[in-house]
């Protein structure tokens, strides 16, 4: 049965060994029970991101994505693991290439997850994500490092050149919470 302290423990046991198989092992686990992980989250009835657990080594939000949103291309710069519990989250993924601005990207491939799949997603990717469903989608995003304070990038949509990220314009429409506090950081 899924425990959120229990699945935390387990992913902070996988930090040691800096293993992005054994993280992803423990998020395929966790969503291989994509019941028992809603009911334990509580899926909100609306889009937002939950901030789950956060410390300098290890992020773990709840996202629920709204029917048909789509967000900016935009990078970690960090591993993250995604684990889907409920719906379909489509990632696009993008290449930089050198242009006469800078760097722009272009497309690069994709994949779809539905509830029960898990992508792994290394630190230099960036990527798109897409809820194709009129119904909300839930995932568990798993990062293994501080990704709610790190400089990250995002994509101009139309002209596809990098600027800063800007957590307004990716989450828009999303509400962003806490946890309630229980000593968890």
């Amino acid at each position: 049965m899924f425990t959120l302290e229990q699945f935390i423990a387990d992913l902070s046991a996988t930090l040691g060994e800096r293993s992005r198989k054994a993280m992803r092992e423990v998020v395929a686990r966790a969503v291989s029970e994509p019941e028992a992980v809603a009911h334990a989250l509580r899926m909100p009835d609306k889009a937002g991101v939950q901030v789950l657990h956060k410390s300098p080594e290890l992020v773990v939000l709840n996202v629920v994505w709204a029917p048909n949103q789509v967000t900016l291309p935009h990078n970690h710069r960090m591993t993250a693991v995604i684990g889907m519990y409920g719906g379909r989250e489509d990632n696009m993924f993008w290449r930089r290439r050198p242009a006469a601005s800078g760097f722009q990207i272009e497309p690069a491939g994709g994949e779809a997850l539905g509830t029960g799949d898990v992508a792994l997603l290394g630190p230099e990717i960036v990527h798109s994500v897409i809820n194709p469903l009129s119904k909300l989608s839930g995932a568990i995003h798993v990062y293994d490092g501080p990704f709610l304070t790190v400089e990250r990038s995002m994509w101009d949509p139309e002209s596809l050149t990098e600027k800063p990220y800007d957590v307004n314009a990716v989450a828009k429409g999303m509400a962003i919470q806490a946890v309630p506090s229980s000593g968890r950081q």
